[in-house]
């Protein structure tokens, strides 16, 4: 089974993703054409897992986002988000959430809070390209000062190994 925590761009995404395994996916917050739900609970092995995106309001990520950019990837934001997830579903054995792009692996109070990072990560390579592809005005302008980035994140995908046992989680880096 393949869980997508958002994100997704493109329904073909979906598509190709399904030639591989089954696919269970929730909306994230560029998912505006989609009729994906905001989470979903699933039962794997007698493990309740949770899958969301984890995109707050954007009173909290506006913000962030805009100093993370300022900072040229120094900052990381959305450092309270594994625990806000954490107290809005209590009865999760396992949340598996994106958003951030940055790889996560947590263990609070028995409950896995895991992100396995990201296919897509903006560094000066995909802001050139992005670039390319004549965006907006307004992502333009965010783009000139992100094409100057000094640190970014490693493309990555997460495993999930669950059995009745427990859930044991990896990040694999790709080098894309």
């Amino acid at each position: 089974m393949i869980l997508h925590a958002g994100d997704i761009n493109a329904e073909a995404t979906l598509a190709e993703l399904q030639q591989v395994a089954p696919v269970e996916a929730v909306r994230g917050d560029h998912d505006h054409a989609f009729a994906l739900p905001l989470s979903r609970e699933l039962i794997v092995d007698g493990k309740r897992i949770v899958l969301v995106h984890g995109n707050r309001s954007r009173w909290l990520e506006e913000p962030s986002t805009l100093l993370w950019t300022l900072s040229l990837g120094y900052f990381t934001p959305h450092g309270g988000l594994p625990r806000t997830l954490k107290r809005r579903f209590p009865q999760a054995d396992a949340i598996v959430f994106g958003h951030t792009h940055r790889a996560y692996v947590e263990t609070i109070n028995g409950v896995l809070l895991f992100n396995p990072g990201g296919v897509h990560q903006w560094n000066p390579t995909t802001v050139k390209r992005r670039l390319m592809q004549n965006p907006g005005w307004f992502e333009w302008c965010w783009l000139q000062v992100a094409r100057h980035l000094r640190r970014f994140q490693t493309p990555s995908v997460g495993i999930l190994d669950v059995s009745s046992g427990g859930i044991t989680p990896s990040v694999i880096s790709l080098d894309l």
